[in-house]
């Protein structure tokens, strides 16, 4: 008998944990979920804990601004709003005949789910004719389906502006149906401001960052069979940044041990020239004015960097609004997760925190074998060795953690009369002595030959071999012009003897 009285509180404990995530996933707050459940902030928290406990899932990652929730969470969402609906149907005495209580088509596991599932829960007290959740929700489901591109569009910024209580975020494929309608160039202008500024204040999720991955990718037309790259490396930094791009010199010395890297990012265009694009003229990295010229380059050189504005004019004109808002947007978001020549793996840097778990969640989304995204002070992956920092990894498609310890920084060097791009490049020709530019580009280094790797060597040893490589960077620079890359160690084509 007690057996079975402890089965049935197991159970309906449960169900009381499924009701608590569906507020925990309207409010992206733990005290608005917990005012909304009538309980106090703490035992909101606990039943959290419990909820991770139960699905050994986090569940939820904490931003600047609310909770985000991971791409598990996320993918029960529907579902578990559907439950909570009925529940409350079910409880309301002037809905509980079969002719008002509305479930959908079954879903693919053969579970019921309602077609338009509601955005949120139901307030306690609803004004006389005031429209029910549900009402809202299968209003938008039946704008989704007209084929007017800026109905739709208008659809997806209602789904995720109507305000705290009415919104949600939207699916992948809701996503992507956005985006793609903005790079078709089939939105209003109004409506590109709106969805860019409402996703972020409230801040992107994991499926929406795959949504707009996915559109831009598929308006770019992602390269595969015709070039064949081994890291994708983006380079999205801020127009405003002064600080040199070390990250340049470590993609170069790989290029040099036969590896093909692509570099591409906002800075310049084919009638520009920028502070990234004059740098990479200084040390011989190709600037490519087309992906034809690109694939051309890395047979050639190894290594070749394309504006984003070669690749799509209207994601250039995107990326630009940051002038006229003042502030980042969804886009710079995504673009380290375009990979537009399909590298089997890629290395990126971003700036805030949460938002590294965000996109190492995005990528496993899209199907993204190897990945190392690193905490960086600029949005382009290059080490930060004098401080510790963990690597987070997808290591053939496992979510793995790494971390790096810090080593004690040398003295910076004063430019003594160089500008910054002197100096920069005398470090590359070895005319300028920079201990502390040299343990950023080898480690930067390490981490790429880490990325790539399909063995299980650690760091350490990774970092080893790229300071032999700085040393030996001039005997070796023929070797970017070979196209074979043999295994690191294999007699007298190794690497680490280039010369």
């Amino acid at each position: 008998m007690t057996s079975t009285t402890e089965e049935t509180s197991l159970k309906l404990g449960h169900l009381r944990l499924l009701l608590a995530l569906d507020a925990l996933l309207m409010e992206g707050s733990v005290g608005r979920a917990a005012e909304r459940m009538g309980m106090g902030t703490p035992a909101m928290s606990r039943i959290l804990g419990q909820i991770r406990d139960v699905y050994g899932d986090p569940i939820f990652i904490r931003s600047s601004r609310r909770l985000i929730p991971t791409p598990f969470a996320e993918s029960m969402r529907q579902r578990i709003r559907a439950l909570a609906a009925e529940a409350e149907a079910l409880l309301r005495r002037q809905e509980t005949s079969p002719e008002t209580i509305v479930i959908g088509p079954m879903d693919v596991s053969g579970d019921p789910v309602i077609e338009a599932a509601p955005l949120t829960t139901r307030p306690s007290i609803l004004l006389e004719g005031e429209p029910l959740p549900e009402t809202f929700a299968r209003k938008l489901a039946a704008l989704g389906k007209v084929e007017d591109a800026r109905k739709r569009l208008a659809k997806h910024i209602a789904t995720i502006g109507a305000g705290i209580g009415h919104s949600r975020p939207l699916t992948m494929s809701e996503a992507q149906d956005a985006f793609s309608i903005i790079l078709e160039g089939k939105a209003d202008p109004v409506q590109v401001g709106a969805l860019l500024s409402v996703m972020h204040f409230r801040g992107e999720t994991a499926a929406e960052l795959a949504g707009f991955a996915q559109a831009a990718r598929a308006h770019i037309g992602v390269m595969g069979q015709e070039a064949t790259v081994h890291l994708d490396w983006p380079a999205y930094i801020s127009p405003k940044s002064r600080r040199m791009p070390w990250f340049l010199q470590a993609a170069l010395l790989l290029a040099q041990c036969g590896y093909r890297i692509l570099l591409h990012g906002n800075d310049g265009s084919a009638n520009t020239r920028g502070a990234l694009v004059s740098a990479a003229r200084a040390i011989g990295i190709p600037v490519c004015a087309s992906p034809v010229a690109a694939v051309d380059a890395m047979a050639d050189a190894g290594i070749a960097y394309v504006p984003i504005a070669a690749l799509s004019s209207q994601i250039h004109r995107l990326l630009s609004l940051y002038s006229v808002l003042e502030t980042r947007s969804p886009i710079h978001s995504l673009m380290p997760l375009v990979n537009p020549f399909a590298a089997p793996a890629s290395m990126m840097g971003v700036v805030r925190p949460a938002y590294r778990d965000l996109h190492r969640d995005a990528g496993s989304i899209l199907g993204y074998r190897n990945m190392t995204i690193l905490g960086a002070s600029r949005d382009a992956a290059e080490a930060t060795p004098f401080r510790s920092s963990t690597l987070l990894r997808l290591v053939d498609g496992r979510a793995e953690d790494l971390f790096v310890p810090a080593q004690p920084e040398p003295k910076a060097y004063a430019l003594t009369g160089m500008t910054s791009l002197e100096y920069w490049h005398g470090v590359w020709k070895g005319t300028v002595r920079d201990e502390r530019a040299v343990a950023i580009i080898t480690h930067t280094v390490a981490v790429a030959l880490l990325t790539m790797s399909k063995s299980a060597e650690s760091f350490e040893e990774h970092l080893r071999r790229a300071q032999e490589l700085w040393r030996n960077r001039r005997r070796g620079s023929a070797r970017g012009r070979r196209g074979e890359i043999e295994p690191w160690g294999s007699g007298s084509g190794s690497v680490a003897d280039p010369g």
